[in-house]
Protein backbone atom coordinates (compact mmCIF):
# COMPACT_ATOMS: atom_id res chain seq x y z
CA UNK A 1 0.00 0.00 0.00
CA UNK A 2 0.97 3.37 -0.75
CA UNK A 3 2.81 5.59 2.06
CA UNK A 4 -0.56 7.95 3.43
CA UNK A 5 0.54 11.84 3.34
CA UNK A 6 -0.20 13.76 6.10
CA UNK A 7 -1.99 16.99 6.98
CA UNK A 8 -1.67 18.50 10.36
CA UNK A 9 -4.10 20.94 10.95
CA UNK A 10 -4.38 22.89 14.69
CA UNK A 11 -6.20 26.01 15.92
CA UNK A 12 -4.19 27.90 18.88
CA UNK A 13 -5.83 27.49 22.53
CA UNK A 14 -8.84 26.33 21.86
CA UNK A 15 -11.30 24.51 24.21
CA UNK A 16 -11.49 20.88 23.92
CA UNK A 17 -15.92 21.37 23.93
CA UNK A 18 -16.21 24.32 20.91
CA UNK A 19 -16.69 21.42 17.97
CA UNK A 20 -20.72 22.22 16.69
CA UNK A 21 -20.85 18.09 16.42
CA UNK A 22 -21.05 18.19 20.32
CA UNK A 23 -21.81 21.98 21.03
CA UNK A 24 -25.14 23.19 19.76
CA UNK A 25 -24.50 26.75 20.32
CA UNK A 26 -21.61 26.70 17.95
CA UNK A 27 -21.47 26.24 14.07
CA UNK A 28 -18.11 24.24 12.51
CA UNK A 29 -19.62 22.33 9.48
CA UNK A 30 -16.11 21.40 8.27
CA UNK A 31 -15.03 20.14 11.27
CA UNK A 32 -18.38 18.41 11.90
CA UNK A 33 -17.77 16.56 8.56
CA UNK A 34 -14.27 15.65 10.01
CA UNK A 35 -16.30 14.00 12.79
CA UNK A 36 -18.65 11.92 10.61
CA UNK A 37 -15.36 10.78 8.18
CA UNK A 38 -12.85 10.32 10.99
CA UNK A 39 -12.64 9.21 14.37
CA UNK A 40 -13.00 11.97 17.60
CA UNK A 41 -10.97 11.25 20.50
CA UNK A 42 -12.55 12.75 23.62
CA UNK A 43 -9.33 12.08 26.36
CA UNK A 44 -6.85 13.67 24.61
CA UNK A 45 -4.48 15.95 25.79
CA UNK A 46 -1.73 18.44 25.63
CA UNK A 47 2.01 18.18 27.43
CA UNK A 48 2.06 21.63 28.66
CA UNK A 49 -0.51 24.16 28.57
CA UNK A 50 1.35 26.87 26.98
CA UNK A 51 2.42 27.05 23.04
CA UNK A 52 6.06 26.78 22.71
CA UNK A 53 6.79 23.64 24.90
CA UNK A 54 3.58 21.61 23.28
CA UNK A 55 4.69 22.62 19.91
CA UNK A 56 7.99 21.56 20.29
CA UNK A 57 6.61 18.15 21.77
CA UNK A 58 4.57 18.11 18.48
CA UNK A 59 7.62 17.87 16.41
CA UNK A 60 10.00 15.87 18.58
CA UNK A 61 7.65 13.27 20.19
CA UNK A 62 9.56 14.35 23.50
CA UNK A 63 8.21 16.12 26.31
CA UNK A 64 9.03 19.48 27.68
CA UNK A 65 11.49 18.54 30.67
CA UNK A 66 13.31 16.76 27.69
CA UNK A 67 13.27 18.60 24.67
CA UNK A 68 14.63 22.15 25.87
CA UNK A 69 11.60 24.39 25.11
CA UNK A 70 10.61 23.98 29.02
CA UNK A 71 8.22 27.82 29.16
CA UNK A 72 7.34 30.42 26.76
CA UNK A 73 10.72 32.34 26.15
CA UNK A 74 12.19 29.81 25.59
CA UNK A 75 14.12 28.43 22.72
CA UNK A 76 13.65 24.92 20.82
CA UNK A 77 17.31 24.01 20.77
CA UNK A 78 18.02 23.40 16.39
CA UNK A 79 19.91 20.02 16.80
CA UNK A 80 16.82 18.32 18.37
CA UNK A 81 15.45 15.55 16.12
CA UNK A 82 12.14 16.43 14.71
CA UNK A 83 9.73 14.17 12.74
CA UNK A 84 9.95 16.20 9.94
CA UNK A 85 14.00 15.65 9.13
CA UNK A 86 12.85 12.15 9.58
CA UNK A 87 10.13 12.02 7.46
CA UNK A 88 12.45 13.87 4.97
CA UNK A 89 14.85 11.13 5.43
CA UNK A 90 12.17 8.42 4.57
CA UNK A 91 11.11 10.42 1.54
CA UNK A 92 8.43 12.97 2.60
CA UNK A 93 8.35 16.54 1.45
CA UNK A 94 7.75 18.53 4.58
CA UNK A 95 6.06 21.90 5.39
CA UNK A 96 4.68 24.65 8.01
CA UNK A 97 2.47 27.03 6.98
CA UNK A 98 1.49 29.40 10.16
CA UNK A 99 2.27 30.00 13.59
CA UNK A 100 5.14 27.85 14.58
CA UNK A 101 6.29 29.47 17.82
CA UNK A 102 9.39 27.00 18.36
CA UNK A 103 11.75 30.32 19.49
CA UNK A 104 11.22 33.56 21.58
CA UNK A 105 10.55 36.38 20.50
CA UNK A 106 13.04 38.08 23.36
CA UNK A 107 16.67 37.43 21.27
CA UNK A 108 20.67 37.26 23.11
CA UNK A 109 23.90 37.37 21.73
CA UNK A 110 24.11 33.45 22.57
CA UNK A 111 20.50 32.92 21.55
CA UNK A 112 19.54 34.16 18.16
CA UNK A 113 15.85 33.49 17.67
CA UNK A 114 14.64 33.36 14.25
CA UNK A 115 11.02 34.64 15.56
CA UNK A 116 12.86 37.19 17.47
CA UNK A 117 11.31 41.19 17.19
CA UNK A 118 14.22 41.99 15.56
CA UNK A 119 13.70 39.24 12.76
CA UNK A 120 10.15 39.47 12.39
CA UNK A 121 9.74 43.03 10.63
CA UNK A 122 13.01 42.32 8.56
CA UNK A 123 11.44 42.09 5.29
CA UNK A 124 14.24 41.62 2.91
CA UNK A 125 15.27 38.39 4.51
CA UNK A 126 11.35 36.88 4.61
CA UNK A 127 11.60 37.57 0.77
CA UNK A 128 14.38 35.02 0.89
CA UNK A 129 13.51 32.83 3.70
CA UNK A 130 11.65 29.77 3.53
CA UNK A 131 13.64 27.22 5.07
CA UNK A 132 14.36 24.71 6.50
CA UNK A 133 13.47 25.26 9.70
CA UNK A 134 12.90 22.27 12.05
CA UNK A 135 12.79 19.65 9.62
CA UNK A 136 10.45 21.18 7.80
CA UNK A 137 11.82 22.15 4.25
CA UNK A 138 9.30 24.60 3.27
CA UNK A 139 8.29 27.24 6.03
CA UNK A 140 5.79 30.10 5.85
CA UNK A 141 5.41 31.78 8.99
CA UNK A 142 3.09 34.22 11.41
CA UNK A 143 3.89 35.23 14.60
CA UNK A 144 0.95 37.66 16.15
CA UNK A 145 -2.47 36.94 17.28
CA UNK A 146 -4.98 38.64 15.79
CA UNK A 147 -4.16 42.56 15.83
CA UNK A 148 -0.66 42.35 17.84
CA UNK A 149 2.05 44.13 16.84
CA UNK A 150 4.24 41.22 16.09
CA UNK A 151 2.42 40.81 12.49
CA UNK A 152 5.26 40.59 10.01
CA UNK A 153 7.55 37.69 8.66
CA UNK A 154 5.81 36.04 5.06
CA UNK A 155 2.14 36.98 6.46
CA UNK A 156 3.24 40.36 5.82
CA UNK A 157 4.38 40.16 2.52
CA UNK A 158 1.16 38.34 1.51
CA UNK A 159 -1.03 40.92 2.13
CA UNK A 160 1.44 43.71 0.36
CA UNK A 161 1.49 40.77 -2.53
CA UNK A 162 -2.71 40.79 -2.15
CA UNK A 163 -2.66 44.85 -2.56
CA UNK A 164 -3.31 45.50 1.06
CA UNK A 165 -0.52 48.29 0.80
CA UNK A 166 -2.11 49.82 4.15
CA UNK A 167 -2.07 46.47 6.54
CA UNK A 168 -0.36 48.40 9.29
CA UNK A 169 -3.56 50.25 9.89
CA UNK A 170 -5.04 46.89 10.86
CA UNK A 171 -2.42 46.03 13.51
CA UNK A 172 -1.09 47.73 17.00
CA UNK A 173 2.09 49.92 17.57
CA UNK A 174 5.29 49.63 16.79
CA UNK A 175 4.78 48.24 13.64
CA UNK A 176 0.92 49.27 13.17
CA UNK A 177 -0.99 51.80 13.66
CA UNK A 178 -4.36 50.54 15.12
CA UNK A 179 -5.60 51.50 18.33
CA UNK A 180 -4.39 48.98 21.22
CA UNK A 181 -7.93 49.66 23.18
CA UNK A 182 -9.84 47.98 20.48
CA UNK A 183 -11.53 45.12 21.21
CA UNK A 184 -14.13 42.00 19.18
CA UNK A 185 -14.60 43.69 15.87
CA UNK A 186 -11.53 43.60 13.69
CA UNK A 187 -11.69 45.80 10.90
CA UNK A 188 -9.28 43.91 8.68
CA UNK A 189 -10.91 42.51 5.90
CA UNK A 190 -11.59 38.46 5.50
CA UNK A 191 -9.90 38.15 2.15
CA UNK A 192 -6.32 39.70 4.06
CA UNK A 193 -6.94 37.93 7.14
CA UNK A 194 -4.29 34.90 7.78
CA UNK A 195 -6.97 32.25 8.25
CA UNK A 196 -7.43 33.18 3.88
CA UNK A 197 -3.84 33.56 3.91
CA UNK A 198 -3.21 29.66 5.78
CA UNK A 199 -5.51 28.46 3.56
CA UNK A 200 -4.73 29.93 0.38
CA UNK A 201 -0.66 28.83 1.18
CA UNK A 202 -1.43 25.31 2.33
CA UNK A 203 -3.69 24.67 -1.05
CA UNK A 204 -1.24 26.00 -2.94
CA UNK A 205 1.24 23.71 -1.39
CA UNK A 206 -0.66 20.68 -1.95
CA UNK A 207 -1.30 21.63 -5.52
CA UNK A 208 2.40 21.58 -5.70
CA UNK A 209 2.77 17.61 -4.35
CA UNK A 210 0.07 16.81 -6.29
CA UNK A 211 1.84 17.64 -9.62
CA UNK A 212 5.59 16.15 -8.15
CA UNK A 213 3.71 13.22 -7.06
CA UNK A 214 5.39 13.38 -3.75
CA UNK A 215 4.58 12.31 0.03
CA UNK A 216 3.78 14.82 1.99
CA UNK A 217 3.85 15.91 5.55
CA UNK A 218 1.81 19.38 5.74
CA UNK A 219 0.90 21.11 8.95
CA UNK A 220 -1.24 23.88 9.01
CA UNK A 221 -1.03 26.04 12.12
CA UNK A 222 -4.03 28.12 12.49
CA UNK A 223 -3.31 31.48 15.37
CA UNK A 224 -7.05 31.56 16.09
CA UNK A 225 -8.72 31.73 18.94
CA UNK A 226 -5.78 32.58 20.68
CA UNK A 227 -7.02 35.89 22.42
CA UNK A 228 -7.05 39.07 22.13
CA UNK A 229 -10.96 38.46 21.50
CA UNK A 230 -11.36 39.57 18.07
CA UNK A 231 -12.54 39.15 14.38
CA UNK A 232 -13.26 40.99 11.37
CA UNK A 233 -17.22 40.83 10.58
CA UNK A 234 -19.65 39.17 10.22
CA UNK A 235 -18.17 36.99 12.51
CA UNK A 236 -17.49 39.32 15.33
CA UNK A 237 -21.15 39.44 15.26
CA UNK A 238 -22.20 36.11 14.33
CA UNK A 239 -23.34 35.51 17.60
CA UNK A 240 -25.77 36.34 20.51
CA UNK A 241 -23.98 36.47 23.67
CA UNK A 242 -27.92 36.36 25.60
CA UNK A 243 -28.28 32.92 23.85
CA UNK A 244 -24.69 31.33 25.20
CA UNK A 245 -24.16 29.34 27.72
CA UNK A 246 -21.59 31.57 29.94
CA UNK A 247 -19.30 29.86 32.35
CA UNK A 248 -18.55 31.11 36.05
CA UNK A 249 -16.86 30.26 38.92
CA UNK A 250 -19.07 27.49 41.57
CA UNK A 251 -19.53 29.02 45.03
CA UNK A 252 -16.92 27.96 46.83
CA UNK A 253 -15.15 25.56 44.42
CA UNK A 254 -11.28 27.42 45.63
CA UNK A 255 -11.55 27.03 49.15
CA UNK A 256 -9.89 23.41 49.24
CA UNK A 257 -7.29 24.32 46.24
CA UNK A 258 -3.96 25.35 46.08
CA UNK A 259 -3.68 29.58 47.28
CA UNK A 260 -3.51 31.06 44.07
CA UNK A 261 -6.77 29.43 42.78
CA UNK A 262 -8.62 31.52 45.56
CA UNK A 263 -5.91 34.44 44.80
CA UNK A 264 -7.45 34.82 40.89
CA UNK A 265 -11.14 35.30 42.32
CA UNK A 266 -10.12 38.39 44.53
CA UNK A 267 -10.98 42.27 43.51
CA UNK A 268 -6.88 43.31 44.35
CA UNK A 269 -4.52 39.92 44.10
CA UNK A 270 -1.37 40.01 45.41
CA UNK A 271 0.68 37.47 43.05
CA UNK A 272 4.27 39.06 44.04
CA UNK A 273 5.08 35.77 45.77
CA UNK A 274 4.55 34.23 42.33
CA UNK A 275 6.69 36.50 40.39
CA UNK A 276 10.39 35.48 39.14
CA UNK A 277 12.39 37.35 36.74
CA UNK A 278 9.18 40.10 35.87
CA UNK A 279 6.53 36.85 35.29
CA UNK A 280 4.27 35.90 37.27
CA UNK A 281 0.33 34.54 37.03
CA UNK A 282 -0.80 37.91 35.59
CA UNK A 283 1.96 36.99 32.86
CA UNK A 284 -0.14 34.34 32.05
CA UNK A 285 -3.74 36.34 31.79
CA UNK A 286 -5.15 33.81 34.20
CA UNK A 287 -6.72 36.42 36.09
CA UNK A 288 -8.27 39.26 34.21
CA UNK A 289 -11.29 40.72 35.50
CA UNK A 290 -14.17 41.63 32.77
CA UNK A 291 -17.56 42.94 33.52
CA UNK A 292 -20.54 40.74 32.64
CA UNK A 293 -21.40 42.15 29.24
CA UNK A 294 -17.29 41.99 28.35
CA UNK A 295 -17.51 38.52 29.54
CA UNK A 296 -20.44 37.26 27.60
CA UNK A 297 -19.15 39.42 24.27
CA UNK A 298 -15.89 37.35 24.87
CA UNK A 299 -17.32 33.78 25.03
CA UNK A 300 -19.38 35.06 21.50
CA UNK A 301 -16.31 36.76 19.71
CA UNK A 302 -13.77 33.64 20.47
CA UNK A 303 -17.15 31.60 19.12
CA UNK A 304 -16.75 33.73 15.96
CA UNK A 305 -12.60 32.99 15.74
CA UNK A 306 -13.38 28.97 15.99
CA UNK A 307 -16.31 29.48 13.60
CA UNK A 308 -13.83 31.50 10.71
CA UNK A 309 -11.31 29.00 11.12
CA UNK A 310 -13.71 26.59 10.51
CA UNK A 311 -14.25 27.93 7.01
CA UNK A 312 -10.75 28.43 5.91
CA UNK A 313 -10.08 24.46 7.21
CA UNK A 314 -12.70 23.45 4.57
CA UNK A 315 -11.01 25.19 2.06
CA UNK A 316 -7.99 22.63 2.61
CA UNK A 317 -10.53 19.57 3.21
CA UNK A 318 -12.26 20.49 -0.31
CA UNK A 319 -9.23 20.79 -1.91
CA UNK A 320 -7.83 17.56 -0.79
CA UNK A 321 -11.19 15.55 -2.23
CA UNK A 322 -10.61 18.28 -5.93
CA UNK A 323 -6.84 16.60 -5.96
CA UNK A 324 -7.90 13.02 -5.05
CA UNK A 325 -5.63 12.75 -2.48
CA UNK A 326 -8.15 13.06 0.58
CA UNK A 327 -8.41 8.86 -0.07
CA UNK A 328 -3.95 8.47 1.08
CA UNK A 329 -4.14 11.36 3.31
CA UNK A 330 -4.30 11.45 7.19
CA UNK A 331 -6.11 14.49 8.48
CA UNK A 332 -5.08 15.21 12.13
CA UNK A 333 -7.14 18.01 13.87
CA UNK A 334 -6.58 19.40 17.41
CA UNK A 335 -4.68 22.15 19.31
CA UNK A 336 -1.68 23.12 20.92
CA UNK A 337 -3.65 23.81 24.53
CA UNK A 338 -7.05 24.90 25.73
CA UNK A 339 -8.25 27.72 27.05
CA UNK A 340 -10.65 29.16 29.93
CA UNK A 341 -13.41 31.70 28.94
CA UNK A 342 -14.94 31.85 32.34
CA UNK A 343 -14.83 28.26 33.65
CA UNK A 344 -13.47 28.53 37.41
CA UNK A 345 -13.18 32.25 37.48
CA UNK A 346 -10.58 32.37 34.84
CA UNK A 347 -9.42 34.02 31.36
CA UNK A 348 -6.74 32.34 28.97
CA UNK A 349 -4.34 29.97 30.41
CA UNK A 350 -1.52 29.62 33.16
CA UNK A 351 -0.79 27.49 36.25
CA UNK A 352 -3.84 25.78 36.27
CA UNK A 353 -4.08 22.26 35.16
CA UNK A 354 -8.23 21.78 35.02
CA UNK A 355 -9.36 20.12 31.94
CA UNK A 356 -10.64 22.82 30.16
CA UNK A 357 -6.75 23.97 29.94
CA UNK A 358 -5.44 20.62 28.94
CA UNK A 359 -7.53 18.47 27.10
CA UNK A 360 -8.32 18.85 23.61
CA UNK A 361 -10.67 18.52 20.30
CA UNK A 362 -8.49 15.75 18.42
CA UNK A 363 -10.54 14.20 15.52
CA UNK A 364 -8.54 11.89 12.62
CA UNK A 365 -9.33 11.03 9.45
CA UNK A 366 -7.98 8.59 7.13
CA UNK A 367 -10.22 6.90 5.04
CA UNK A 368 -10.78 3.25 4.89
CA UNK A 369 -8.54 3.03 7.83
CA UNK A 370 -9.76 4.98 10.77
CA UNK A 371 -13.07 3.86 11.59
CA UNK A 372 -15.81 7.34 10.25
CA UNK A 373 -18.01 8.79 12.96
CA UNK A 374 -16.82 6.96 15.84
CA UNK A 375 -16.39 8.30 19.20
CA UNK A 376 -13.50 7.21 21.04
CA UNK A 377 -12.20 7.24 25.29
CA UNK A 378 -8.71 6.13 24.67
CA UNK A 379 -5.63 8.72 25.62
CA UNK A 380 -4.10 10.62 23.40
CA UNK A 381 -0.90 13.38 23.62
CA UNK A 382 0.42 15.65 21.57
CA UNK A 383 3.57 13.96 22.26
CA UNK A 384 2.14 10.94 20.70
CA UNK A 385 1.92 12.56 16.99
CA UNK A 386 5.24 12.26 15.85
CA UNK A 387 5.92 8.81 16.78
CA UNK A 388 2.38 7.65 14.89
CA UNK A 389 3.18 9.89 12.07
CA UNK A 390 6.37 7.93 11.79
CA UNK A 391 4.87 4.23 12.15
CA UNK A 392 2.19 5.55 9.57
CA UNK A 393 5.27 6.21 7.01
CA UNK A 394 6.61 3.58 7.10
CA UNK A 395 9.81 4.50 9.76
CA UNK A 396 11.66 3.69 12.87
CA UNK A 397 10.52 5.19 15.85
CA UNK A 398 13.71 6.82 17.79
CA UNK A 399 14.11 5.68 21.32
CA UNK A 400 14.58 9.57 21.96
CA UNK A 401 10.94 9.66 20.92
CA UNK A 402 8.99 8.88 24.30
CA UNK A 403 5.61 9.37 23.17
CA UNK A 404 3.45 6.82 22.08
CA UNK A 405 2.44 4.90 18.86
CA UNK A 406 -1.24 5.28 18.77
CA UNK A 407 -1.15 3.91 15.01
CA UNK A 408 -3.17 0.91 15.84
CA UNK A 409 -5.45 3.01 18.09
CA UNK A 410 -6.25 4.93 15.18
CA UNK A 411 -6.73 2.12 13.25
CA UNK A 412 -9.30 0.33 16.39
CA UNK A 413 -10.45 3.15 18.39
CA UNK A 414 -11.64 0.15 20.42
CA UNK A 415 -7.70 -0.37 21.87
CA UNK A 416 -5.94 1.67 23.84
CA UNK A 417 -1.84 2.31 23.97
CA UNK A 418 -1.99 4.49 27.06
CA UNK A 419 -3.22 3.95 30.93
CA UNK A 420 -2.24 7.66 31.45
CA UNK A 421 -1.13 10.91 30.29
CA UNK A 422 1.69 13.60 32.10
CA UNK A 423 0.90 17.37 31.65
CA UNK A 424 4.04 19.58 33.13
CA UNK A 425 3.80 23.31 34.06
CA UNK A 426 6.93 24.69 34.61
CA UNK A 427 7.47 28.77 34.86
CA UNK A 428 9.86 29.21 37.40
CA UNK A 429 10.45 26.51 40.30
CA UNK A 430 9.62 29.85 42.77
CA UNK A 431 6.59 30.92 41.17
CA UNK A 432 4.04 27.61 39.64
CA UNK A 433 5.84 23.73 38.78
CA UNK A 434 3.54 21.32 39.15
CA UNK A 435 3.09 18.11 37.12
CA UNK A 436 0.04 16.43 36.15
CA UNK A 437 -0.94 12.70 36.07
CA UNK A 438 -4.03 11.84 34.58
CA UNK A 439 -5.57 8.33 34.20
CA UNK A 440 -9.04 6.87 32.75
CA UNK A 441 -10.59 8.17 36.07
CA UNK A 442 -8.59 10.23 38.28
CA UNK A 443 -6.40 13.17 37.94
CA UNK A 444 -3.61 14.11 40.83
CA UNK A 445 -1.22 17.41 40.36
CA UNK A 446 1.62 17.58 42.22
CA UNK A 447 3.94 21.33 42.86
CA UNK A 448 7.19 21.56 43.39
CA UNK A 449 8.16 21.69 47.26
CA UNK A 450 4.69 22.32 48.65
CA UNK A 451 2.37 20.22 50.28
CA UNK A 452 -0.47 21.33 48.81
CA UNK A 453 -2.29 19.48 45.44
CA UNK A 454 -5.15 18.22 43.63
CA UNK A 455 -6.91 15.52 43.21
CA UNK A 456 -10.01 14.68 41.38
CA UNK A 457 -12.37 11.88 40.31
CA UNK A 458 -13.23 12.95 36.74
CA UNK A 459 -15.86 10.39 36.47
CA UNK A 460 -18.18 11.59 39.91
CA UNK A 461 -16.84 15.31 39.86
CA UNK A 462 -16.30 16.20 35.62
CA UNK A 463 -16.57 19.59 36.50
CA UNK A 464 -13.55 19.44 39.14
CA UNK A 465 -14.97 21.52 41.67
CA UNK A 466 -14.53 18.87 44.47
CA UNK A 467 -10.69 19.24 45.38
CA UNK A 468 -10.14 15.66 47.20
CA UNK A 469 -6.57 16.47 48.27
CA UNK A 470 -7.06 16.88 51.80
CA UNK A 471 -9.63 14.77 52.26
CA UNK A 472 -8.75 11.70 55.10
CA UNK A 473 -11.15 9.40 53.10
CA UNK A 474 -9.29 9.40 49.85
CA UNK A 475 -5.61 8.69 51.45
CA UNK A 476 -5.09 5.56 50.53
CA UNK A 477 -6.03 6.97 46.82
CA UNK A 478 -3.71 9.52 46.86
CA UNK A 479 -0.76 7.40 47.73
CA UNK A 480 -1.88 4.91 44.96
CA UNK A 481 -1.88 7.69 42.27
CA UNK A 482 1.51 9.75 43.58
CA UNK A 483 3.12 5.84 43.13
CA UNK A 484 1.71 5.86 39.66
CA UNK A 485 3.00 9.43 39.10
CA UNK A 486 6.53 8.79 40.15
CA UNK A 487 6.39 5.68 38.10
CA UNK A 488 4.67 7.57 34.94
CA UNK A 489 7.68 9.72 35.44
CA UNK A 490 10.82 7.50 35.84
CA UNK A 491 8.73 5.50 32.80
CA UNK A 492 9.22 8.94 30.24
CA UNK A 493 12.78 8.61 30.28
CA UNK A 494 14.15 8.75 26.85
CA UNK A 495 16.04 5.53 25.72
CA UNK A 496 18.17 6.40 22.86
CA UNK A 497 20.22 2.81 22.97
CA UNK A 498 18.98 -0.20 22.81
CA UNK A 499 20.58 -3.08 24.83
CA UNK A 500 22.32 -5.58 22.79
CA UNK A 501 23.52 -7.76 25.05
CA UNK A 502 24.31 -9.12 28.72
CA UNK A 503 27.00 -6.84 29.31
Amino acid sequence: MNKPNIVLITSDQQHWNTLGAFNREISTPNLDRLVKEGTTFSRAYCPNPTCTPTRASIVTGMYPSQHGAWTLGTMLPEDRQTVGELLRQGGYRTALVGKAHFQPVGSTDEYRSLEGRMMLHDFDFWRKFTGPYYGFEHAELVRNHTNEWLVGQHYALWMEERGCSNWRDYFTPPIGTMDEAAKFSWPIPEEFHYNTWIAERTNALLDTYKQSGDNFFLWASFPDPHPPYLAPEPWANMYDPDRLTIPKAAAGEHENNPPHFRMTQEPDPDFSAYRETGFGIHGYHSHIRMSEDDHKKSVAVYYGMVSFMDKCIGKIMYKLDELGLADNTIVVFTTDHGHFFGQHGLQAKGGFHYEDLIRLPFIVKYPNRVPAGQVSDSLQSLVDLAPTFLSFAGLNVPGAMTGVDQSRVWLDPSQASREHVICEFHHEPTTIHQKTYVDRRYKITVYFNQTYGELFDLEEDPGEIRNLWHDERYKDLKSELLMKYIWAELGKEPMPMPRISGA
